[in-house]
């Protein structure tokens, strides 16, 4: 929001003109003006150790954007199921609405689910921790066994994963960049914001990093893959 200043002999000069009175503030010789803005935070400027580097961060940044929605409705959709199972006493019914959120979910985005990658997959879980405060088998725990059977086909047969898997952005290097990359990514409103229900200050944790970017594992990995690609077109051509 842009706010102009003006002074009352200035005021009488602009009365006529096609504007809108509410974007000024209007003040006395000697007054004293506070404006109170929105509150937000700077984020200090990414630090690459190469140019190369910069190509892996905005590959991961492409799989924390696509996992992200997914945890976030997942979100939504329990706290609505946990806030209304709260108002039915009766098991029964209580059952019954559980399975009707349950067959919802699914159908809202297992096929989608199923078409990530590993890493997107991995993301995924822990961003569930994120955004839920309890990991994917906690909340599983707390569900009936559909499901379960479904987290499971999903996610971690799917996907050879943990899901007991969580989030500590201020110790696990891959979480920091998540965390990075989300609160980059809400400054900018690229993607719609929803606060951790995990009590971390990224604030801090990224003062302490310094804003070092450190995607090593992910240049090994590729490495890896690499590395077979080669293998396999050479025994190809053996045989």
């Amino acid at each position: 929001m842009t706010i102009t200043l003006i002074s009352f002999s200035q005021k009488k000069e602009i009365d006529s003109l096609p504007i809108n009175i509410e974007d000024y503030v209007f003040v006395k010789p000697g007054d004293t003006l506070t404006v109170n803005l929105n509150e937000f935070s700077l984020l200090p400027k990414h630090k690459f150790m190469s140019k190369n580097d910069i190509r892996y961060y905005l590959w991961f940044r492409r799989k924390v954007f696509k996992a992200y929605p997914y945890a976030q409705l997942a979100s939504k959709r329990l706290d609505s199921l946990n806030s209304r199972l709260e108002k039915i006493k009766s098991k029964s019914k209580r059952r019954k609405y559980t399975k009707l959120v349950q067959t919802y979910i699914e159908g809202e985005f297992t096929d989608q689910i199923k078409k990530m990658t590993t890493t997107e997959g991995r993301i995924l879980i822990k961003l569930i921790h994120r955004q839920t405060g309890k990991t994917a088998f906690q909340n599983i725990k707390t569900l009936r066994s559909g499901w379960k059977a479904f987290w499971y086909n999903t996610t971690a047969n799917v996907f050879s994963l943990s899901l007991k898997t969580e989030y500590h952005p201020e110790t696990e290097n891959e979480d920091f960049l998540i965390e990075d990359v989300l609160q980059r990514a809400f400054q900018d409103e690229k993607l719609t914001t929803q606060s951790s229900k995990l009590p971390f200050d990224f604030t801090e944790i990224i003062k302490n990093r310094k804003a070092e970017v450190n995607v090593e594992v992910y240049k090994k990995m590729f490495a890896k893959i690499r590395k077979k690609k080669k293998a396999k077109k050479k025994l190809k051509k053996r045989s």
